[in-house]
């Protein structure tokens, strides 16, 4: 597995785990470390990935749910949700990562830790949130993110 997509997977077990408990994010990301032996320039990625989101999560959500308005957020299953939320954070906020390696890695993680579905239920919702994408980012400006 490729260095940043080992850190993506830590990201997306950090940020399931910190969706559905109270622990800290720094106890969570430094158990996730440990488990995955991520070195340095993972254990940053890991590190922006998940404060990136957790920072942005209600824009993220709004974004998402504008976008797939046929899926209420609240009942997407939360490993999707999180997948979403990592991969529209980093094409729109982040900028650092291209559009198709974003949407591409977005769905190996959907079909390593989702359901059978997921993978095509989260290429679908990025779909819709690439064709929009110059307005996102143009809306992540204009918000000051």
């Amino acid at each position: 597995m490729k260095s940043r997509s080992r850190a993506r997977v830590a990201a997306l077990q950090a940020l399931f785990e910190l969706d559905l408990t109270d622990h800290l994010i720094g106890e969570v990301l430094e158990a996730r470390v440990l488990e995955h032996d991520l070195d340095s320039k993972q254990l940053e990625f890991a590190r922006v990935l998940v404060t990136g989101v957790r920072q942005n999560t209600d824009r993220l959500d709004k974004l998402i749910s504008e976008h797939a308005p046929e899926w209420p957020l609240d009942q997407v299953a939360v490993v999707d949700r999180n997948i979403l939320r990592i991969a529209l954070w980093e094409v729109a906020f982040y900028q650092l990562t291209p559009l198709k390696v974003g949407i591409n890695e977005a769905v190996e993680l959907a079909k390593l830790f989702g359901t059978d579905s997921s993978p095509r239920f989260v290429n679908g919702v990025l779909g819709s949130l690439a064709e929009n994408l110059t307005s996102i980012i143009q809306s992540t400006k204009d918000t000051g993110v």
